[in-house]
């Protein structure tokens, strides 16, 4: 049986964890969550510790790929993620997808420099 590497074994990531990903600042996190009202990880404990989920990171993906990547205003990702809710996550989604392309694609490349 094949290992299958797309399942994601952990079920909440810390907001420390989330922003080393998207290579952000954890106060970025926390604004973001205070301008897009969707965006709700879930609070445990009496410290209130964020945990995000999944469904948490996707959002942040594509809020991360409008504003950073694309360059967009906060308020121009929000009428863009309000007006067009699905195209949006597509993109993000397809752009997602590409990034992984690229990645493996260059890991091939290393290792075929590496053979000749």
């Amino acid at each position: 049986m094949a290992l299958n590497l797309d399942k994601n074994l952990k079920r909440y990531y810390s907001i420390r964890e989330v922003a080393e990903m998207f290579e952000l600042n954890e106060s970025t996190l926390r604004y973001w969550e205070q301008e897009f009202p969707y965006l709700r990880p879930k609070n445990s404990g009496p410290a209130k510790i964020r945990q995000y989920q999944e469904k948490d990171i996707e959002q942040i993906r594509l809020i991360h790929n409008l504003v950073k990547v694309r360059g967009f205003k906060l308020a121009a990702a929000k009428k863009i993620i309000n007006a067009n809710r699905n195209g949006a996550d597509r993109k993000s989604e397809v752009l997602t997808k590409l990034i992984d392309i690229r990645e493996q694609l260059q890991a091939l490349k290393k290792q075929m420099d590496y053979i000749a």
